[in-house]
């Protein structure tokens, strides 16, 4: 995850603005945006959820709608690596993750 956080932040000078991450919740990572609000707080918006399902030995993909919820991403329903998952995110073909 590292490698792929570091090439998609953006450049150093807005960094404190607006920033990319990821965090780990159990079987899940999640991909979010970072950004600094008019009154100094942080805002950590949602941009992708991948979940490792052990039974299946895949990957499952997630998009957050506006209806605040998780709702799977078709085109990376499932899939076999991490990397796999994260080139789907920068291709991203409905404009769901980067708009």
């Amino acid at each position: 995850m590292t490698p792929y956080i570091a090439r998609r932040r953006p450049r150093p000078e807005i960094r404190e603005e607006l920033d990319i991450g990821y965090s780990v919740e159990g079987q899940s990572v999640i991909i979010h945006e970072d950004r600094r609000l008019y009154d100094g707080s942080r805002l950590l918006e949602p941009v992708a959820k991948a979940t490792w399902v052990r039974t299946q030995k895949v990957w499952r993909v997630f998009w957050m709608r506006a209806d605040l919820r998780w709702h799977s991403y078709e085109p990376l329903a499932k899939v076999r690596t991490l990397d796999n998952v994260l080139e789907g995110v920068d291709a991203d073909p409905y404009g769901c993750f980067w708009g």
